[in-house]
């Protein structure tokens, strides 16, 4: 049946228009791939298996990722074929001049602004959502908006990434604000400062968030819908809001990567409707595969916008007056 599935799947890129080569991605054997998504390993072995091609995921944190790209680009000891990150690095990435074209003839169903660029492929949006502990918070206390968060019962219960220094968490924040969450500035305010007075616990990123909701040492979090799906069975459900706003996921090909044939047979295998599905299922991605959604209740019926790329002036502009607003400083 393995065979079956190859022969199959090399038919697949053989007869597509995409340009790489099915049989020399074969003899180059492998590709590396450097991310800073989480949990994809069973995606990453299931290409390996169905290919033959062997897949070597490196897990790299947003925070490290430009400086160890660069270094290692520079020195030209680059060992990543594709690579997968926020589109604010990616674009950094391009600009240097670390990435390649691609052929996007086969992105039927993504969207236009995901395929707008020539060099990187949006696939998912890192979607934000107040999640909370189920069997804590129930009935009429479950909040039903964002303004909910600032009702002084919720002093010391809940948990986010700092908001003076987690670029995500930043640019959540303002784009609240830019894409009229409040209906103006001066509610979108109101609900910072609310926020702020519940003195919410920080963390250095969404990765610790889940687990102190989770215990039940902090009973909300601004933090992602997919850890329901990560973390099951966790008691953990998200406040349905009917718009959740993120910064967009991005995947791309290197210009000098060792192995090119393998690289663009991975990129067009990640970005199938399969591997999107995948994605969703397993790790909780909201991806922008058409009809494709995470299997998290409700969550379909959600608008989810993808949030504008700050710049480096802009994050640490707002980094500083959420310092003030939040640390009081």
């Amino acid at each position: 049946m393995k065979k079956l599935i190859l022969i199959a799947l090399l038919a697949f890129f053989a007869v597509s228009s995409y340009s790489f080569d099915a049989n020399l991605a074969k003899k180059e054997g492998k590709v590396n791939l450097y991310a800073n998504i989480t949990a994809i390993e069973p995606l990453v072995e299931k290409f390996s298996s169905d290919t033959g091609v062997k897949a070597t995921y490196t897990r790299i944190s947003t925070s490290k990722y430009l400086a160890t790209v660069l270094t290692e680009f520079s020195a030209g000891k680059l060992q990543a074929d594709v690579v997968q990150g926020p589109l604010p690095i990616l674009n950094t990435l391009k600009d240097k001049g670390v990435l390649k074209k691609y052929d996007k003839s086969f992105l039927d169903g993504y969207p236009d602004w995901a395929k707008a660029d020539d060099y990187i492929a949006a696939f998912g949006i890192e979607y934000v959502a107040v999640i909370y502990n189920k069997e804590l918070v129930k009935g009429d206390d479950i909040p039903k908006n964002y303004m909910d968060l600032i009702n002084p019962k919720w002093k010391n219960k809940i948990v986010m990434p700092d908001p003076a220094s987690h670029a995500t968490t930043i640019s959540w924040l303002v784009g609240l604000k830019e894409n009229k969450i409040f209906g103006n500035d001066e509610e979108w305010m109101k609900f910072v400062k609310g926020l702020a007075a519940n003195r919410p616990m920080f963390v250095k990123s969404f990765s610790p968030t889940p687990a102190p909701v989770e215990s039940g040492e902090k009973l909300l979090a601004i933090s992602m819908p997919k850890y329901i799906v990560t973390k099951a069975p966790a008691p953990l459900d998200w406040v349905k809001t009917d718009t959740l706003l993120g910064s967009p996921r991005g995947i791309a090909l290197v210009e000098k990567s060792t192995n090119p044939n393998a690289a663009e047979m991975f990129l067009k295998y990640w970005l199938s409707e399969n591997n999107m599905r995948e994605l969703a299922n397993k790790v909780g991605e909201y991806v922008l595969a058409k009809n494709v959604f995470p299997p998290i209740n409700e969550i379909e019926k959600a608008k989810v916008i993808p949030i504008r790329e700050l710049t480096d002036e802009e994050t640490k502009k707002w980094g500083e007056e959420f310092k003030t607003i939040f640390y009081g400083k």
